[in-house]
């Protein structure tokens, strides 16, 4: 045993040490806190040390921490000069992680809890839009000198954040359609209006819900991947190496990847648009005895070049508020891997958040455009 229990005093023995850490739980573990005075100092007596480290104070600490919480005392007598100093810094820096000593936020009123949060907000949101004046000044720095665009880079984007997402935005489109068709088609089919799907599913999905499905998945698969990619880059100090060499990183993390979704996310949402229409197509092939031939037929009849302009015109919006929020949130990284994590979460929920915002006020804006 590494301690030995006498009335009001507990020995510690041996070498209290990291090697001996099961040994030295085992000891603490097997205390008889009913034979203490814990109305009187408990004697923690540390003459039969041998040999001491961090470990074996912070196991001490606990001893104390424990006397504390049943109310107790503790007094540390005979320690070596060395070991006491050490027992005493360990014991300081427990005491400043004491429950007690931290701030609680639940101690908040909560007019003042709302203020701060209010207060917090206002300063994100001014350094939002730092940032966006920021990247605004090295893309128009970049557009007026277009070889210093990193093409390379934003061609690579362009495939990452476009090409490869092709299945999942296909897929999904298409599953929508059919729901779209099958939700609305019953309610047409009792009427016997079954031919009307075509509109349904084609101005629903190319003015409306295909754009915004598209940015929506857009948002979780490439907005998270380019928070994670620039935070990671920021735990690394890649991005403090990038300023140290001279290379700005709105330059060469923020513009290329900005450029390549408002060129990826137009073309991702007219193949999202087309797989929408045939999984309708499909539905009501099915389901609503509207053949392939009539369906495609009737297409050009009901469906305007103003329905897919008004849909295709939002996605370069929604393109700069994905890239840029990602990047944001990003840069926002500190510490370790946790806040990597913690970042993208905020990243993903923010991008889709204001892409719902954005296209309803570009559905009242365009309320006008004919259908």
């Amino acid at each position: 045993m590494m301690l030995t229990q006498n009335n009001n005093q507990l020995m510690l023995e041996g070498e209290w040490t990291i090697g001996n850490t099961p040994v030295i739980e085992k000891s603490i573990a097997a205390i008889d806190w009913t034979k203490l005075d814990l109305s009187n100092a408990i004697e923690i007596n540390g003459s039969a040390l041998t040999s001491l480290d961090t470990s074996g104070a912070y196991w001490m600490g606990t001893i104390v921490k424990a006397l504390k919480a049943k109310n107790g005392q503790a007094n540390l007598t005979a320690f070596h000069g060395e070991f006491a100093n050490l027992v005493n810094f360990i014991s300081d820096k427990m005491n400043a992680f004491e429950p007690d000593a931290l701030d609680d936020p639940k101690k908040d009123p909560f007019f003042v809890a709302v203020g701060k949060r209010t207060y917090l907000a206002k300063d994100q949101t001014y350094r939002f839009f730092d940032f966006i004046g920021q990247v605004a000044m090295v893309t128009f720095k970049n557009l007026a000198h277009p070889w210093s665009i990193r093409w390379k880079t934003m061609w690579s984007n362009v495939q990452t954040g476009g090409v490869q997402a092709l299945f999942i935005i296909g897929l999904l489109n298409f599953l929508i359609g059919i729901v779209i068709a099958y939700q609305g088609g019953a309610l047409l089919k009792q009427y016997g209006a079954n031919i009307f799907v075509v509109e349904l599913i084609s101005i629903s999905m190319l003015r409306e819900l295909a754009p915004l499905m598209t940015a929506i998945i857009v948002a979780g698969r490439t907005g998270s991947a380019i928070a994670a990619q620039i935070g990671t880059m920021v735990v690394n100090e890649e991005v403090d190496a990038l300023s140290t060499i001279g290379i700005n990183p709105l330059d060469q993390l923020v513009v290329p990847k900005m450029l390549a979704l408002i060129i990826a996310l137009p073309f991702l949402t007219v193949f999202a648009d087309v797989c929408s229409v045939f999984g309708g197509m499909v539905l009501a092939n099915t389901y609503l005895d509207v053949s392939f031939s009539t369906f495609v037929e009737r297409i050009p009849q009901v469906m305007t070049v103003d329905t897919l302009l008004v849909g295709l015109a939002k996605t370069p919006i929604f393109a700069i508020i994905i890239s840029l929020t990602g990047c944001y949130q990003g840069f926002r990284v500190s510490g370790g891997a946790d806040s990597v994590g913690q970042q993208t979460t905020i990243s993903v929920v923010q991008s889709i958040f204001l892409v719902i915002i954005c296209d309803a006020i570009f559905s009242i804006i365009t309320r006008n455009v004919p259908i």
